[in-house]
């Protein structure tokens, strides 16, 4: 009979989630969003986080689903949430690579393949 092995490492990381981001993906890290900002350029605000938290929220609620995330839906959802501070269009100013492209990539979630189409020379 094989005998099961566990990574402790990924144990323990799951335990300590960091309460500020609690629906983050289980090997992401604050540390390394502001990684990854760093190399866009990005300098993160408490706005910034705020994106990366309903954005964290938002693929949380969807993981069981079978089908993959919906940019459109993803899209109206940002919108309806930032709506008193603008919208989407004041996502694109904190992110200007796309609030939902580049504001994955901070928040260590896969962003929908059709967020980005750089043929169009567009980003969602």
């Amino acid at each position: 009979m094989g005998t099961i092995s566990y990574d402790i490492n990924q144990i323990e990381r799951g335990l300590r989630r960091d309460p500020e981001f609690p629906h983050a993906p289980p090997d992401w890290t604050r540390k390394m969003g502001e990684q990854v900002a760093r190399e866009e350029e990005l300098k993160l605000t408490d706005e910034h986080w705020q994106v990366v938290r309903a954005l964290q929220e938002f693929f949380a609620r969807h993981e069981e689903e079978s089908l993959p995330i919906n940019l459109r839906e993803l899209h109206d959802a940002l919108d309806e949430a930032f709506h008193p501070q603008g919208g989407i269009r004041h996502l694109y100013l904190l992110f200007p690579g796309g609030p939902i492209a580049q504001g994955c990539r901070v928040a260590g979630l896969q962003a929908p393949f059709t967020a980005t189409d750089l043929s169009f020379g567009s980003v969602a």
